[in-house]
């Protein structure tokens, strides 16, 4: 192999032609851009959202309400899934790490125990919320609620 013989691998180097190097080239002139308007123009960047002049979707749209930056998210779990999980893996007691193994609640979740279903077998919940029905739910089949 010597240094004459070298060439670029096959299709890594295209045969562009170069724009802007006078009217001989067939692309001088405009340079491909077309005669005025925004496109034309040097740091010309279409922003998002830009719908060629008319009125953006974003602006459009009526805006309205208000978003809590100190929001809650609740995973919420019911007293039937709970049951379910008794009688599936035999759990004596349930906790926020036995619901993330067992795949009712993600590792950050902040998890609500509500008092849809019912629970037939005594067991103590650990969770960050309760609703007041689930408690007692809870409390009466002689279960013990425990808050984070």
């Amino acid at each position: 192999m010597k240094l004459s013989t070298l060439k670029p691998a096959e299709g890594s180097v295209k045969n562009k032609k170069r724009i802007g190097r006078g009217q001989g080239s067939g692309r001088g002139g405009t340079s491909t851009r077309g005669h005025k308007g925004a496109k034309s123009r040097s740091g010309y960047s279409k922003k998002i959202g830009f719908e060629g002049g008319q009125m953006p979707l974003q602006r459009r749209v009526p805006k309205f309400g208000f978003t809590s930056p100190n929001r809650i998210e609740y995973k919420a779990i019911n007293l039937s899934s709970i049951q379910k999980l008794i009688d599936e893996a035999k759990v004596k007691a349930i906790d926020v790490q036995t619901l993330v193994e067992h795949g009712l609640a993600g590792k950050n979740d902040v998890i609500k125990i509500l008092g849809n279903g019912e629970l037939k077998t005594k067991v103590d919940v650990t969770a960050h919320a309760f609703s007041a029905s689930a408690s007692k739910a809870i409390e009466a089949a002689g279960g013990k609620v425990t808050k984070l």
